[in-house]
C-alpha cells in the first residue's frame, strides 16, 4: 500500500513516527482478540509474536504512548486497548461514504467490522442512476450528482473509492472540495490531492504480485532442492594437498 500526502494527524504533532502509528493497528487487532478471550495481562513477547514485530520494536512502540508494562506482570490488555483505540482515533464514530457501488463497493458496505473499529458506513454513491435507492447492506445508494449534500449532511471526513481507475480522480477531487480530508483509494489508479488530505491506496493486484514473486521464489528453491547439484557445473577431481593422513595423501576436491 502507498500512503497520500501531507495531512498531519495528532499522533504525528506528539512526535509518534509514522512507522509506530502504522503498527497500532496491528496491536490493537492483536489485543482485542485477547481481550474477547478475557486475557487480563500479556507480556511483550507474547503479544509481539501475534502483531507479527519483534519484542524490542513493540516496547519502543508502546514508550511513545507513555505506557511501559509491569516487570514480571506484563501490560494490562484493557488499558492498552483505549490507550490505543484513543490514539487512533477510534473512541469516537468515523463516518464514512463509499462511492461505486459495485461488486467491492457492495462488498466493503456488507462488512461487518467497520462498525466494531469505530466506522459507520454513512452513504453509499454511484452515478448509475438504475442504482439511486437500492439498498445494499440496508443502506440506500444515492445519486453522485447529491455528493456534496450527502457529504455536508453526514459530517463525513473519511471517503472510500471504488469506482473504475477512470472515474477516481473526478471522485476524489469532488469528495475533497466537499470537504473529505481522508481517502481510501481502491482504485488501481494515483490520486493528485492537495496539502491536508491523506490518501491510502489499496491496489489488490500489486498485492498479489508481490505473493507471486514469493511463490516464484519458493518453488525455485524447492526445484533446486529436489534437483541436486547443477548438471552445468564443472566436473570435480581428487588433487593432493600435499598433507599427510593416516592412509597417504589427503585428497581435496576441485573443479576439473
Amino acid at each position: 500500500m502507498a500512503t497520500g500526502r501531507n495531512h498531519r494527524p495528532a499522533t504525528r504533532s506528539r512526535g509518534i513516527p509514522e512507522a509506530t502509528v502504522a503498527r497500532l493497528p496491528l496491536y490493537l487487532r492483536a489485543l482485542t482478540a485477547l481481550s474477547e478471550r478475557s486475557v487480563p495481562t500479556v507480556s511483550s513477547e507474547e503479544l509481539a509474536a501475534a502483531a507479527g514485530v519483534n519484542s524490542a520494536k513493540l516496547r519502543k512502540d508502546f514508550s511513545y504512548l507513555g505506557s511501559y508494562g509491569t516487570r514480571g506482570v506484563g501490560y494490562d490488555v484493557e488499558y492498552l486497548v483505549y490507550q490505543i483505540s484513543r490514539e487512533l482515533g477510534l473512541t469516537q464514530d468515523w463516518p464514512v461514504a463509499i462511492v461505486g457501488i459495485g461488486n467491492l463497493g457492495a462488498a466493503l458496505a456488507n462488512y461487518g467490522g467497520f462498525a466494531s473499529r469505530g466506522f459507520r458506513v454513512a452513504a453509499l454513491i454511484d452515478a448509475d442512476p438504475a442504482m439511486t435507492g437500492t439498498p445494499v447492506a440496508g443502506i440506500p445508494v444515492q445519486h453522485a450528482d447529491e455528493l456534496d449534500r450527502i457529504i455536508s449532511e453526514n459530517g463525513v471526513s473519511i471517503g472510500v473509492i471504488t469506482t473504475p481507475p477512470g472515474a477516481a480522480q473526478q471522485v476524489c477531487d469532488r469528495l475533497v472540495a466537499a470537504g473529505v480530508t481522508s481517502i481510501l483509494n481502491f482504485a488501481p489508479t494515483v490520486l493528485s490531492v492537495p496539502d491536508g488530505v491523506d490518501v491510502r491506496k489499496v491496489d489488490l493486484s500489486i498485492e498479489l504480485q508481490i505473493l507471486a514473486f514469493h511463490e516464484q521464489r519458493k518453488a525455485g528453491e524447492d526445484a533446486a532442492a529436489d534437483d541436486g547439484p547443477d548438471p552445468a557445473a564443472p566436473p570435480v577431481r581428487a588433487t593432493s594437498t600435499g598433507r599427510k593422513g593416516p592412509d597417504g595423501d589427503m585428497p581435496a576436491v576441485m573443479p576439473a
